[in-house]
């Protein structure tokens, strides 16, 4: 019977080409719309390391002596966070800290850069499943030793040693020397979860979230010994001394991630977070109990890395979706009682009210795959628009396969919902009735 459906609702939809078109438009636009928004709320909300992000937590505590701040600062103290990394309480543990630093390779013909490096431990890379092109990270007796290594980005290896296996050779970061060890593939975490801090106290603050990772990663001790005047810390709760030296400075500028890959190990963490502050408001350096412990999807909540613009526009999309949805339904309603003749004829040569009521969906399903195809066209467009755009994230922008299969199924649902009350109204038509007015 569905081959018989079809062939009829291909036959009426010729019949009303300018009905059809209305209707198909109608869809079109408003999956167009609501799909191009909810693409980028996609992008932007989803998980960035799937079946990990529940095992990595962000760790806190804090050594400042406000007690009017009802959170911890975002980040930790030098003292805080090597001691904390130094106990080796989580399955793995690591530290980041960035700055900017002039970069140069002696081998290559090309003038210094000012680039971001990133500080961190051996285990950044394992954690955060980060690719490698060619060589590997460096190893925890690396980061003891502060052995002056790296790992550069694609985009600088490309740069400076046209993407060749650049792996054993030097670097100049500022005035020393490192070797590089390993290049990553090209890599865009979307957001920069690793980087996340203060972006619930500033809506500006989340357009760094999903700016391009560092080009340089060196151990956090050889970052300190080459570039450590250039870090830049979060924030101070007193006066430091001058010149800075940010390890004994009053400053907070260093985050701390722990893997944690059971139930227990997280409720082992915590109790060991509790337990670190209590020992050290003894020693009276700590005045303040505050410990957090949030997973990776619930720190990113926190801070609010989705820009509230992006969840305003994906509203009103579909707000706009409601109302192309309202009017199809009446001119589906008004497509379908014109044809009261025709339903009448055919109940009384023996059509039940169910055989109606299918056709009618069927056509409204025909009609919502035609303009799922049209939407996914306007939905390409909205998409290529958005990648134009002045926006930190606007080259991420793309349709992965999950959200092609939603753009259609949306269409189809949509059409199905619109097509719901016109095709009851059309099966309850009564046969004698029209049969007198033929």
């Amino acid at each position: 019977m569905l081959g018989y459906y079809l062939d009829l609702a291909l036959r009426s939809l010729k019949r009303n080409k300018v009905l059809t078109a209305l209707m198909v438009l109608a869809i079109a636009v408003g999956i167009g719309a609501s799909m191009t928004t909810l693409t980028v709320m996609h992008l932007l909300s989803g998980d960035p390391l799937p079946g990990k992000s529940a095992h990595l937590f962000y760790a806190q505590v804090d050594a400042a002596p406000d007690a009017k701040k009802r959170e911890p600062y975002d980040v930790l103290d030098y003292q805080s966070a090597m001691d904390l990394w130094s106990a080796k309480r989580a399955d793995r543990q690591t530290l980041i800290a960035d700055s900017q630093i002039k970069v140069h390779a002696p081998q290559a013909n090309q003038p210094p850069l000012m680039l971001m490096m990133l500080s961190t431990t051996a285990d950044f890379f394992p954690m955060f499943d980060v690719p490698f092109q060619y060589g590997r990270g460096w190893s925890a007796e690396d980061d003891a030793t502060h052995a002056r290594v790296a790992v550069i980005s694609a985009d600088l290896n490309n740069k400076l040693f046209g993407g060749t296996d650049s792996t054993g050779r030097s670097l100049r970061l500022r005035d020393s020397d490192v070797r590089i060890v390993g290049v990553l593939k090209p890599w865009r975490p979307s957001p920069q979860f690793y980087n996340v801090a203060g972006g619930r106290f500033s809506e500006g603050q989340t357009a760094a979230f999903y700016t391009k990772p560092e080009d340089v990663f060196t151990p956090l001790g050889s970052g300190l010994e080459i570039n450590g005047d250039n870090f830049q810390p979060f924030t101070c709760w007193g006066r430091p001394s001058m010149p800075l030296h940010l390890q004994s400075a009053p400053c907070v500028w260093i985050g701390l991630w722990v893997q944690l890959d059971d139930a227990a190990r997280v409720a082992g963490y915590r109790r060991f977070l509790e337990d670190y502050v209590a020992q050290q408001k003894a020693l009276g350096r700590i005045t303040r109990s505050d410990t957090r412990l949030r997973d990776l999807m619930q720190w990113l909540d926190f801070n609010g890395v989705v820009p509230r613009d992006v969840r305003l526009q994906t509203w009103l999309a579909f707000a706009f979706l409601a109302i192309c949805l309202f009017n199809t339904v009446g001119l589906l309603l008004a497509k379908f009682l014109r044809r009261s003749g025709e339903i009448g004829v055919r109940r009384a040569l023996g059509a039940s009210r169910a055989a109606v009521f299918a056709q009618c969906l069927t056509e409204a399903g025909m009609i919502g795959l035609i303009g799922g195809v049209a939407g996914w066209l306007l939905t390409l467009a909205g998409l290529w628009l958005v990648r134009r755009q002045p926006t930190p994230y606007a080259d991420m922008v793309h349709l992965d396969p999950g959200m092609f299969l939603a753009t259609f199924a949306l269409a189809v649902a949509t059409s199905l919902l619109a097509g719901l009350l016109p095709a009851m109204l059309a099966a309850r038509v009564a046969p004698a009735l029209q049969l007198k007015t033929l």
